[in-house]
């Protein structure tokens, strides 16, 4: 069953209408949320995306069904990983705590942003390019090897360091006020860039970035392009409370980035083997053709679940045993979403 063009309508709607809404109530009293308040918004969240898989799963066939919530827990996992640079990115930056949430929402808008761009682009060129399967599938497989690697080594991410910030913090005229999400202001006759800009700039890049990682994952799992959209919508939606929830916890995820490596690499084969079974390429064992398996939806949904469960059990077992400069190095010295980095 195809998704209809009302479907699409009430879909980005609704989007708009709830992105509006945050920003009206964020603008009118930039504040840090309290526990309670950050709680009762993700449920919500989590409470409608759940309801909204139920929905697909009745209306389209629990197919399609599947493959949302697939997606959806796939990009929400990829979405926590990100808090990591976004945390990283708000201590370097030395954002006042009543003004992240503005920030969060900005990052999120632009996220969505560029993700609604490599959809469409990505579903444009599965459609023509059955073989673009084999470059996202290696690029998966790739950027799995970077994560563990990356943990191996146990290197420092710096993300306010990319060239395009440094470019701006030289070339603009940055003062040291912030102002909410007001991008410039005069002081003593003179206009000055507010750093919030930088901080845009930042989270702009770093999502772009996020985004190459994101979309050709998804693809992975479901290429009908409403299911893609929805699950990073969803995923995205609730970044923003998660972020000040979760807080110092999410250094106590010292395996996440192993857990996203597996799920990364499982996704990239899965392509691989996808992209095999449809041009009907065959392997041959003892002079004989093998059909290529294509691995469903439920058996990916099933790996993701555990693997996410398995890491986190692990994570939260081992943080317990280590020290908080271990802990640190196992996360590249995480730290909470404080002005000056500290908890």
């Amino acid at each position: 069953m195809e998704i209809t063009t009302l479907e699409w309508a009430i879909t980005i709607i609704a989007t708009c209408a709830v992105l509006l809404f945050d920003v009206i109530v964020i603008a009118r009293n930039p504040h840090e949320p309290s526990f309670r308040e950050c709680a009762i918004a993700l449920s919500v969240y989590i409470g409608a995306a759940v309801a909204f898989g139920a929905w697909i799963w009745i209306s389209h066939g629990h197919d399609m069904g599947i493959e949302f919530y697939t997606g959806w827990l796939t990009e929400y996992s990829l979405s926590i990983d990100n808090l990591f640079v976004f945390i990283i990115l708000m201590a370097a930056l030395r954002v006042p705590r009543e003004y992240q949430q503005e920030a969060l929402m900005v990052g999120i808008i632009l996220a969505l942003v560029f993700r609604g761009i490599f959809i469409a682009l990505g579903y444009q060129l599965i459609n023509n390019f059955s073989w673009v399967f084999y470059i996202f599938g290696a690029f998966l497989v790739y950027t799995a090897y970077g994560l563990v690697k990356s943990y191996r080594s146990h290197e420092d991410e710096h993300p306010e360091e990319n060239r395009i910030v440094q470019f701006a913090q030289t070339h603009l005229n940055v003062g040291d006020e912030y102002h909410g999400l007001k991008l410039w202001y005069r002081k003593n006759g003179a206009r000055l860039v507010s750093p919030m800009l930088i901080v845009i700039i930042a989270l702009g890049t770093t999502d772009l970035l996020f985004a190459l990682d994101s979309i050709p994952a998804i693809f992975g799992i479901t290429q009908e392009p409403y299911l893609v959209f929805t699950a990073n919508v969803f995923a995205l939606m609730g970044l923003r409370q998660l972020y000040f929830l979760l807080g110092g916890l999410l250094k106590k995820l010292v395996y996440l980035s192993l857990g996203l490596a597996f799920i990364l690499a499982f996704i990239g084969i899965k392509l691989v083997l996808h992209a095999l079974h449809e041009n009907e390429l065959p392997f041959i064992n003892d002079g004989e053709h093998v059909s290529v398996p294509d691995i469903s939806s439920l058996f990916s949904l099933g790996v993701i679940v555990v693997t996410l469960v398995v890491t986190g059990v692990a994570s939260i077992m081992a943080s317990r045993r280590m020290s908080e400069p271990e802990i640190e190095e196992h996360t590249g010295n995480l730290r909470a979403p404080g002005a000056d980095g500290t908890e």
